[in-house]
């Protein structure tokens, strides 16, 4: 698998990952977003994260697949 970028994003914004990182496979590229939704969420904040996105890109700006920070943080009932 190709270099692979790891952009945050709301309403607002946008955050990217100009460095990006190499892995071997899908499901480690997965595991990795898992963990920066995680870290983040994770952070002492004001953030609201439910309305962010985490969009994985390739080398060449395709869309991979796209985590919502929903999906670690969970919805209002």
């Amino acid at each position: 698998m190709a270099q692979l970028f790891f952009h945050c994003s709301n309403s607002q914004g946008v955050m990217i990952d100009q460095r990006g990182t190499a892995f071997g496979n899908l499901a480690e590229a997965r595991d990795h977003a898992a963990r920066i939704v995680g870290s983040l969420v994770m952070t002492r904040s004001l953030e609201d994260w439910r309305g962010w996105m985490l969009h994985v890109s390739d080398d060449l700006d395709e869309e991979v697949f796209v985590l919502p920070f929903a999906s670690v943080v969970g919805r209002l009932n």
